[in-house]
């Protein structure tokens, strides 16, 4: 289970961080607005179908591969994805954050505190230039958390049918 579970977790990370760095290329290049709306909003749905794609198709080949499976392993199968994907995702941006673009969101934060600065007290200001110096470790948290949780919820929605069940299975005209 772990194998195929460890196998789905990059897939599903990988479709996650490639849309993270897709959309924030599209961000920084120089594109009219609604061209650079359009691609996030199909990116999105490439992303969000293609996430809950690749988990029906993983846990349909591991209930095909696993004849005795029922649908409780299939979403314990589905956690495991679940968490998998959500700390490599976690992990690639975290490393994002931290180490391949943090002039980006430290710019971000400097423009946002710019505007903010005339209806800000100093100890608000402090507080969020300290939440600044945490911003790697609070995305990477908060993402895990949030990844994990949608993974099960939807695992748990497609375990349910997963492997499908035959109605009729203990049906025996002949003892009738």
């Amino acid at each position: 289970m772990w194998n195929t579970a460890g196998k789905a977790g990059l897939a599903l990370g990988g479709l996650s961080t490639a849309y993270l760095f897709l959309t924030q290329w599209i961000g920084q290049a120089e594109m009219p607005a609604f061209i650079s709306i359009v691609l996030n909003m199909l990116l999105w749905a490439v992303k969000f179908g293609g996430c809950i794609w690749l988990m029906m198709f993983f846990m349909k080949a591991f209930a095909a591969e696993n004849p005795e499976t029922d649908n409780s392993g299939t979403f314990k199968l589905g956690m495991a994805m679940a968490f998998l994907s959500a700390l490599v995702y976690s992990a690639f941006s975290f490393a994002n954050v931290a180490f391949i673009n943090p002039d980006l969101f430290t710019e971000q934060m400097d423009m946002m505190m710019q505007q903010m600065a005339p209806m800000l007290d100093s100890n608000t200001a402090a507080e969020m230039d300290r939440t600044m110096q945490n911003l790697p470790q609070i995305t990477f948290f908060s993402n895990l958390i949030y990844c994990f949780i949608y993974g099960t919820i939807l695992s748990f929605a497609l375990s349910r049918s997963i492997p499908s069940k035959d109605p009729f299975a203990n049906y025996r005209p002949e003892e009738q």
